[in-house]
């Protein structure tokens, strides 16, 4: 299961409750599981529950505003270490624009926004229609881990010749070959097919050059 972790400013607690409504869907197939700060419990320890949800996090969505980029423990601290692991390939960063700002300017700008183009979702004139654009893109995204995951997974299982595990890939070249020693019989048989193959080759290529040419005349012979 994709872990998703929402990055925000409380006075955009709405709209991640809406956006989270939708992501519900993920939810519920067990595809997602989502985390943001209201989970933490009363007696828990406030930074270290953030800072190791968020670096357990696949996922990492960064709801954008002008709220968002005021506030020093959302830029300082929680996306300057989501840009770290998304640079490190730990992690995917997902800018998620929830209103207008000069957000392109910032380190997150470089990223491919949501929704589509960067468009406010305060904008959309039904912001449904925007949320499921992010939805769609954090399932775009689970895709992309689930692959890799995959791949990983496959190059791990891999076994060497004495039947060991291997681990990693081995570097090697992808031209590999043993000499052989060919019997009287296999010599023969390699010259009868070749010679097989080219008469066939040349006898279908003069029947070809008669049918397009009528003048041309060819006779063939073995």
């Amino acid at each position: 299961m994709v872990k998703l972790f929402f990055s925000y400013s409380h006075k955009d607690e709405k709209m991640r409750d809406e956006l989270e409504a939708h992501l519900s869907t993920l939810r519920r197939q067990g595809i997602i599981s989502i985390w943001h700060d209201r989970r933490i419990s009363a007696g828990d320890e406030f930074d270290g529950e953030i800072s190791n949800n968020l670096e357990e996090a696949d996922i990492i969505l960064l709801l954008v505003s002008p709220y968002f980029i005021d506030s020093d423990y959302c830029f300082n601290t929680e996306m300057k270490r989501a840009m770290q692991r998304h640079e490190e390939h730990e992690a995917i960063v997902i800018p998620v624009i929830l209103h207008p700002c000069d957000w392109h300017s910032m380190p997150f700008g470089k990223l491919l926004a949501c929704p589509k183009d960067g468009k406010a979702i305060s904008k959309f004139p039904n912001i449904h229609d925007a949320f499921l654009d992010v939805t769609l893109a954090v399932k775009t995204a689970v895709k992309k881990l689930s692959k890799y995951s995959t791949v990983s997974k496959s190059e791990s299982t891999k076994h060497d010749i004495k039947g060991n595990k291997i681990q990693s890939p081995h570097i090697r070249s992808s031209n590999l070959r043993l000499k052989r020693a060919f019997t009287d019989h296999e010599k023969d048989k390699y010259i009868t097919d070749a010679f097989e193959y080219i008469a066939k080759y040349f006898e279908g290529s003069l029947t070809e050059l008669a049918f397009r040419d009528k003048d041309i005349k060819a006779v063939y012979r073995r």
